[in-house]
């Protein structure tokens, strides 16, 4: 019987505990920041009881052993389990104000509640950068997601949409998103669409998305949009091959506009239905989704 384990890591405020939410409502069995001395006993032990969906969250907190998780998880492909890495990321001046509205003390924080306001900030600060050097090893060999600016609902699906993707084929994720609330952190590539005409300023396709058959029809018959469909896609299709053959799980490739509901839209549509053929593809309009979730 073969077993799925999905294993959820990433900076301490970033959601892993939404993202467990996700994966126990998937019908995994979840559990929460468990040492990476245990991993390979516990899969051992829920194989026997022929637990076939495993969702494990670990975190900073067990810095002194995550070195050895990578081969643990090697190890675990060797014997036929899918293994899905999700790390989940954000900004850092989000992770601050986070912390700061829920009052909670960072993992590695030394803070001394008796420290004047701004010594308090700047510990925490440096707690969270020491806790991104800790998990950098990490962070590289999985599909990574940037909290910083989505609300948890839409975590959520993004979740629900990556575990239903095949675990051993790369699979590419092209999202849509707009410069002026920040480039995503979770992004392997990025595009700036920014210099092609703007469907905003015609008064017919302003309030419309680039999913819309009249922004697209207005995109299609700009030959700058073709020249930049075309320039990213010979990028891709150069670079996919090795980068597959380089055993990497996801790559986010990230097309930015200035609000994110025209051109950078319609170029993932185009993109990803030029590419599924070829690769597992995804599609995400980090504006927009943050719209369809309220």
């Amino acid at each position: 019987m073969s077993m799925e384990i999905v294993l959820i890591t990433g900076m301490s405020g970033s959601g892993k505990s939404v993202a467990l939410h996700a994966l126990e409502d998937a019908g995994f069995y979840c559990v929460d920041n468990l040492p990476p001395e245990l991993l390979m006993p516990f899969v051992e032990l829920e194989r026997q009881h022929q637990v076939r969906h495993l969702a494990i969250a670990m975190d900073v907190r067990s810095a002194t052993s995550l070195p050895i998780v990578p081969k643990q998880l090697e190890a675990l492909r060797a014997q036929g389990v899918v293994v899905k890495l999700i790390f989940l990321d954000a900004a850092t001046e989000t992770l601050v104000r986070r912390y700061s509205e829920t009052r909670r003390k960072h993992p590695l924080s030394q803070v001394d509640t008796r420290m004047p306001q701004d010594d308090d900030r700047r510990a925490l600060m440096d707690a969270i950068e020491l806790e991104r050097e800790l998990l950098a090893v990490l962070r590289e060999q999985a599909h990574v997601i940037d909290s910083s600016i989505i609300r948890a609902a839409q975590l959520q699906g993004y979740v629900k949409t990556l575990i239903a993707t095949p675990g051993d084929q790369l699979t590419l994720v092209f999202e849509s998103f707009a410069f002026k609330r920040g480039v995503p952190t979770d992004a392997d590539y990025v595009f700036d669409v920014r210099m092609l005409p703007n469907p905003h300023y015609e008064a017919e396709l302003k309030r419309l998305t680039g999913k819309d058959p009249a922004v697209a029809d207005y995109l299609r018959a700009q030959t700058e949009v073709g020249v930049m469909q075309q320039h990213i896609a010979q990028f891709l299709e150069h670079w996919l091959g090795a980068i597959a053959k380089d055993h990497r799980s996801y790559v986010t490739v990230a097309i930015g506009c200035t609000g994110g509901q025209h051109r950078s839209v319609y170029l993932v549509e185009q993109l990803a239905a030029q590419f599924e053929t070829q690769w597992v593809t995804l599609k995400r309009h980090r504006e927009m989704d943050a719209l369809q979730v309220h």
